[in-house]
């Protein structure tokens, strides 16, 4: 045994070490740690490649066409104005004086199919205007907008995480859905409540200029950040001399960051079909599964509600619903091929965690592992929230942390008997923990809002290290409804 853990240890090792202090990412780092647990753990050479090839290409069949596409649906709604629209929609239902609100409920509902960073770069000029507009804190209203689109990019699939661990676990994935979007609902009051705690304190800490940029969420951004004095531009907009020499942030369509971003192009209501029709088709799946069971509707909805069908559905009827009329075949097509892109990273990191995965239950590590954890001090269910919040610490992406965890866990949550969802959402909330300078996602929020330093820390990682340690009581209320 103790060289089966010898094994996992120094796997673990060397992915965060490729992650941290080599040029390669977490895809390079996922499969060194395979293939270096494998070997110490005595596994033939020939046997191993066989194993990492296994679990890389089982993995990607059963989720690979499913991150594609929800990547691909939330391009769309960013593009064509709908993410705007919904945020326009909910501060109407929120009313005057609860801005905040609705910037966390609006960031809750963007984030399920559109990266938190991209929602965040979408949506901050409209908590800019919000916040000149009613004299409310921007740094209170762009921390609420935060706050809500991190916890559902953390708790419900399609976002790439939760969705890997699903599929890691075995759980069932409308039931993820389902339990990710009522985890979710008592975060938010939380979200808001520091965020109107901490805001007023931090407003002073401002700085006159606020440049910032994006990155993807599992891309490690620099450990010291963005250079002094330079904007870290990412793709969603530029950096031009404004008044006197000043740096003035702008969009893609050229408006000042800080300015109030035009009327969306389009409805909330129409914005909302493609991002709501996928997830009732899922859901609609698991519910008529057990009630309609070995009939023929039954088939029908297992055909419509299976993840892949459900969210192509969803993508053909957002490409042809949202674009403004006029909008050309290969404008729509550009959207798709950069949405392609940068859903590449997540295929390969989710794939990468699956070869790791299967060295672990081919090679006897998650047998031993199982074995050793079951004499630890802490409920079984707790490991896989343990482990996400390590890794998260230790390489900065939340995305990285479950799908790890997922991997690590999965085996001995089989043997424990804990139920698949339960353990899903154990590794997605355990990722939340204290985000910081190895997180992509901090700068976007931090240089976004114009706050550097310590100010910039307690906004942004005691929002995330709050909201850790208030999902540690809800993990213990669907451990006793779960089981």
């Amino acid at each position: 045994m103790e060289l089966m853990l010898l094994a996992l240890v120094l796997g673990v090792a060397a992915v965060v070490a490729v992650i941290l202090w080599t040029r390669l990412d977490a895809f390079v780092g996922l499969l060194a740690g395979a293939l270096v647990t494998g070997v110490i753990a005595g596994v033939p050479v020939n046997e191993l490649i066989g194993h990492v090839t296994t679990g890389f290409g089982n993995t990607l069949a059963g989720i690979g066409i499913v991150i594609a596409l929800g990547v691909m649906i939330g391009k769309v709604l960013e593009e064509s104005g709908g993410a705007d629209a919904l945020a326009k929609l909910f501060v109407r239902l929120a009313g005057k004086g609860r801005e905040d609100v609705a910037m966390s409920a609006t960031g809750a509902v963007v984030s399920v199919p559109v990266f938190c960073d991209s929602g965040f770069v979408i949506l901050h000029p409209l908590a800019r205007s919000l916040a000149r507009r009613y004299g409310r804190s921007l740094v209170t209203v762009s921390l609420a907008l935060a706050g809500g689109l991190s916890i559902t990019h953390h708790m419900i699939p399609p976002t790439p995480g939760p969705l890997a661990a699903a599929q890691e676990f075995g759980a069932d994935l409308g039931a993820v859905i389902l339990a990710g979007a009522l985890f979710s609902i008592p975060l938010i009051p939380v979200v808001v409540a520091y965020a109107r705690y901490i805001g007023p304190r931090l407003e002073p800490y401002l700085e006159s200029v606020s440049p910032g940029g994006a990155a993807a969420e599992t891309g490690a951004a620099p450990a010291d950040g963005p250079a002094a004095g330079e904007d870290a531009v990412g793709s969603t907009g530029s950096t031009a001399a404004g008044p006197a020499g000043t740096a003035v942030r702008r969009t893609k369509d050229g408006r000042d960051i800080a300015e109030e971003p035009a009327t969306p192009p389009i409805g909330a209501l129409r914005a909302s079909i493609p991002l709501l029709l996928p997830l009732v088709l899922i859901i609609g799946n698991t519910a008529t599964a057990a009630a309609l069971a070995g009939t023929r509707a039954a088939e029908v909805f297992a055909f419509l509600g299976n993840p892949a069908i459900a969210l192509l559905i969803g993508l053909a009827v957002g490409v042809y619903l949202l674009p403004a009329r006029g909008t050309s075949r290969s404008t729509v097509l550009g959207w798709l091929t950069a949405a392609a892109a940068s859903a590449g990273s997540i295929v390969f990191i989710t794939g990468a965690g699956g070869a790791f995965g299967e060295v672990l239950r081919q090679s006897g590590v998650g047998d031993a592992l199982a074995e050793a954890v079951s004499g630890w001090p802490v409920p079984m269910f707790l490991m896989p929230f343990v482990i996400a919040s390590f890794v998260r610490v230790a390489q900065g992406s939340g995305t990285v942390a479950i799908i790890t965890s997922a991997t690590l866990s999965a085996p001995v949550m089989a043997s424990a008997g804990v139920d698949p969802v339960l353990a899903v959402l154990a590794a997605c909330s355990g990722s939340i923990v204290f985000s910081y300078f190895n997180d992509s996602y901090f700068w976007v929020v931090t240089r976004f809002t114009g706050l550097s330093g310590g100010a910039a820390m307690k906004m942004w990682s005691g929002m995330t290290t709050l909201l850790w340690l208030a999902s540690l009581p809800l993990l213990g209320v669907a451990a006793l409804i779960l089981g």
